[in-house]
């Protein structure tokens, strides 16, 4: 049994700048290497650091320590430039719904930055619930 990722694990970032789209959205983000990381949301540079510090709801029951697979997302474009994934992402993206060849967990695919990303968020993925504001 696999211990979880290393805390101290980093993934190597993207040198250049690139664009990761986010569909059904629509919405692309200039992502500068020099920005990075946004947050503790997976991986550092993963499309959920990128997701979550550009507001992009994008759901992680687990934090991005590879502990479930709700961030589920579908890198439809640019996939060559994420790097594989390991057997541990392999074994959580086995419980999502709706696998595809081109599925992947955002809080462990770290693009990097050779050519633009387009990934979309499943429809049983996307957190359209809002809170009200509180009183």
């Amino acid at each position: 049994m696999s211990e979880g990722p290393n805390p101290n694990e980093t993934a190597v970032l993207p040198q250049k700048p690139y664009s990761l789209t986010f569909m059904p959205q629509e919405v692309t983000i200039e992502v500068d290497p020099a920005d990075l990381p946004f947050g503790d949301h997976g991986l550092p540079g993963s499309i959920l650091d990128i997701a979550m510090g550009h507001g992009i709801d994008l759901e992680h029951a687990c934090g991005g320590v590879v502990a479930c697979s709700t961030c589920h997302v579908l890198v439809r474009g640019g996939k060559d430039s994420c790097p594989e994934a390991n057997e541990q992402e392999e074994d959580m993206l086995d419980q999502a719904p709706g696998l595809e060849l081109c599925s992947r967990l955002a809080c462990q695919t770290v693009p990097d930055g050779s050519t633009s990303v387009v990934v979309e968020i499943p429809d049983w993925n996307r957190n359209f619930a809002r809170e009200a504001p509180h009183s």
